[in-house]
C-alpha cells in the first residue's frame, strides 16, 4: 500500500521527499505495528482540492473510512503543514497538532524538512524532534523497497 500511495503522489504532484519508514507499536489500541513516514511535496492546489486527492488514493488503496478513530487502516494520509498556513481548512487544523504530540510524526517530519520552521512556534522540526521527550524511543526504521 505505502509503494502503491508513494507512486499515485508522484503521479500527481511530480517531485517528493520521502522520509525513512518507521516502525511503531499501534498506540491507542491493541493491534498490529504501523508504519510512519512522510511526504513532502509542492503543490498549487487548494487545500480542499489536496484533501480530496489525498482521501482518494487512500479509497483507491483499500481504505474504508468510518471506523474508529484509534483502530487499523490500510492507509491513511494526513496533511501535516500547507506551507506557512495556520488554521482550519476544510475540518483540519493545520499545522496538525501531532506534529507536536507523536514522535513517529515529528521524526520523519523533521527528515524531510529539517531546516522548515513550524508555522506557529517559528521552530525548526530538527531542533523539536532534538527536544522532544524520548525521541528514539519505540522509532525502528525499516527499509522499504519500492522497485
Amino acid at each position: 500500500m505505502i509503494c502503491a500511495a508513494i507512486h499515485d503522489l508522484g503521479v500527481i504532484f511530480g517531485k517528493l521527499i520521502v522520509s525513512p519508514v518507521y516502525e511503531t507499536p499501534a498506540e491507542g489500541f491493541d493491534g498490529d505495528d504501523f508504519y510512519n513516514l512522510v511526504i513532502g511535496l509542492q503543490t498549487e492546489l487548494p487545500f480542499a482540492s489536496l484533501h480530496a486527492r489525498l482521501r482518494a488514493i487512500e479509497a483507491s488503496n483499500g481504505r474504508v473510512r468510518g471506523a474508529e478513530k484509534f483502530s487499523s487502516r490500510t492507509l491513511d494520509i494526513d496533511v501535516l503543514t500547507y506551507g506557512d498556513a495556520v488554521g482550519h481548512f476544510s475540518g483540519k487544523c493545520i499545522p496538525n497538532r501531532e506534529i507536536l504530540e507523536y514522535g513517529y510524526v515529528l521524526r520523519p517530519l523533521a527528515d524531510v524538512a529539517p531546516d522548515e520552521l513550524h508555522p506557529e512556534l517559528a521552530v525548526s522540526y530538527r531542533a523539536l524532534w532534538k527536544q522532544f521527550p524520548g525521541s528514539e524511543t519505540d522509532l525502528r526504521p525499516i527499509p522499504l523497497d519500492c522497485g
